[in-house]
């Protein structure tokens, strides 16, 4: 169950430069107090929304991780994407009215609730909001290209790099670490992101360990070469001893 919703005001959050517009004044955050004035807590394992439901309002993670997933009408789903901090999550519903996947939170999680009739009469008078929203856009289309060139034509080494280096470079954004991170998603949700069965995403992790581009405890990961790493996500031809992600 859904906590509360609790009063918290964009100016004082330190995760307003990546969610909302950058180069916002401090006049233009407090107009966009009325927007992002309520905020959710969302267990662990718990739906922020589900599929078919009604769409009201985008989220904007203010801590935590989810999850969102496609599900076929005979119990078969699939990982699409998974979202941070400092990311907006349901814009899936724009377009019907009606959400097209379950977002599930992969650890506790904090939400801004933002009413979408509120988002559009306030994006009339904070012109960059319309622009931000454009460019959130842009970014999930170039993302679901780059998971269609992973199905398409990686293999299971080539996907796994780029998944890793996709969360580092997203993660470093929000000010952590560029070489370290702690995956919240299991391994059979990263297979199931990637295309690739659990058993060949821990021959493969197993695999970067040993060739010395990894160092892997449980859920904590350490890139110890992310040259090498970078050259197999930036030139899958040239992969050094790639297995098909079967």
């Amino acid at each position: 169950m859904l906590h509360p919703a609790i009063k918290v005001a964009c100016i004082d959050c330190k995760l307003h430069g990546t969610c909302m517009p950058s180069g916002c004044s401090e006049h233009d955050l407090e107009r966009l107090d009325p927007l992002v004035s309520t905020r959710r807590k969302i267990r662990r394992g718990q739906t922020l929304f589900t599929h078919g439901e009604r769409f009201t309002s985008l989220y904007a993670i203010r801590s935590g991780f989810f999850k969102t997933c496609l599900s076929t009408e005979d119990g078969r789903y699939q990982v699409s994407g998974f979202q941070m901090a400092g990311e907006i999550i349901g814009l899936d519903g724009i377009v019907n009215d009606r959400h097209s996947c379950d977002a599930v939170a992969l650890e506790d999680a904090e939400v801004c609730v933002m009413p979408f009739d509120r988002f559009e009469e306030i994006a009339r008078e904070v012109t960059s909001l319309h622009t931000h929203v454009y460019k959130i856009m842009s970014r999930e289309i170039v993302r679901d290209h780059t998971v269609m060139l992973q199905l398409g034509s990686m293999r299971a080494e080539e996907r796994l790099a780029s998944f890793l280096l996709n969360l580092l470079h997203r993660q470093h954004a929000r000010g952590f670490s560029r070489s370290e991170l702690i995956l919240r998603m299991t391994r059979e949700e990263i297979g199931s992101h990637l295309g690739m069965k659990l058993e060949t995403v821990s021959r493969t992790f197993s695999k970067f360990v040993v060739e010395g581009l990894l160092q892997v405890k449980h859920r904590h990961v350490r890139v110890l070469n992310a040259q090498a790493l970078q050259a197999l996500a930036n030139h899958p031809a040239h992969g050094h001893g790639a297995t098909h992600a079967a």
